[in-house]
């Protein structure tokens, strides 16, 4: 049995926590690559999923590596891994 095309495993991601730690905005951070800044919220709370390309430009405007930004796997809480 394989998965259907309309089930998509989640993305999760670190957007709101680097945007954060640079003193980003939402509203600079949608204008930096070209989005309604709800758009960015809705990424944020893990809502839908970035294509490819918002992907690589939100990881751009932030200036971390988009590996670092996004993951198919939950990311670590805190230091400990719990």
């Amino acid at each position: 049995m394989s998965m259907s095309r309309n089930e998509e495993a989640p993305v999760y991601n670190r957007i709101a926590q680097q945007r954060e730690l640079i003193g980003m905005s939402r509203q600079q951070l949608a204008e930096m690559v070209n989005v309604h800044y709800q758009t960015i919220g809705y990424l944020e709370r893990g809502e839908y999923s970035p294509s490819l390309v918002l992907a690589l430009r939100i990881s751009e405007a932030l200036n971390i590596d988009v590996q670092s930004l996004f993951s198919i796997k939950p990311f670590p809480k805190g230091k400990r891994n719990e």
